[in-house]
């Protein structure tokens, strides 16, 4: 059952950080530091002041330019190298004490769940910013805010609900991306 929770403690907190890795941060300093849910002592790592407040500057600042069409994708673009390694960082944190083979195995794997739902975040939003209206950048940015913020909660306080809850999401990414990916080969003209 360990292990378990440990896999879902792993996949929810990477795939947040993939959404938005400074609320994630800032989730897992506040919950370490006012002791909300017990987290394994690596995690204390995320419980210090500095790390805290630039968690919360920098996601006021995404909070801002997530709300801004284009701005959103342009900030997007920035962390499609930044999101994945912060889940790579927070999964190898989640695992706590192991080898250096299960570690690197925890970063790969932080790091691939942060990189797709990251990827899934930024392709969404670039199709809404084809839309002349600026409440759908509105709507998902606030959808995917009040995303982190359950599934970091839910991760913490329900590891093996965090695991279902992100595999599901996951299978929608890739459903998604087929479906997608499908569409635009059939736009594109054949040649012989």
């Amino acid at each position: 059952m360990d292990a378990l929770e440990t896999l879902g403690r792993t996949l929810g907190l990477s795939f947040a950080a993939g959404v938005n890795l400074y609320a994630t941060i800032a989730i897992l300093g506040l919950a370490h530091r006012f002791g909300w849910v017990a987290l394994p002592p690596e995690m204390a790592i995320f419980d210090h002041d500095a790390v805290i407040a630039v968690a919360l500057a920098l996601y006021a600042i995404e909070f801002v330019a997530d709300k801004v069409p284009w701005v959103d994708s342009l900030w997007d673009a920035l962390h499609t190298v930044i999101r994945p390694i912060g889940g790579a960082v927070i999964a190898v944190a989640a695992l706590g004490p192991a080898s250096p083979g299960m570690q690197g195995m925890a970063a790969l794997l932080g790091w691939s769940i942060a990189a797709g739902s990251h990827l899934g975040k930024a392709g969404t939003r670039a199709i809404a910013n084809t839309s002349p209206e600026p409440f759908s950048n509105w709507i998902l940015s606030l959808s995917e805010d009040t995303l982190v913020f359950t599934l970091a909660w839910v991760t913490l306080t329900h590891p093996l609900i965090a695991l279902g809850i992100t595999v599901l999401l996951l299978l929608v990414i890739i459903v998604a991306a087929r479906a997608l990916w499908r569409a635009i080969r059939r736009r594109q003209p054949r040649t012989a």
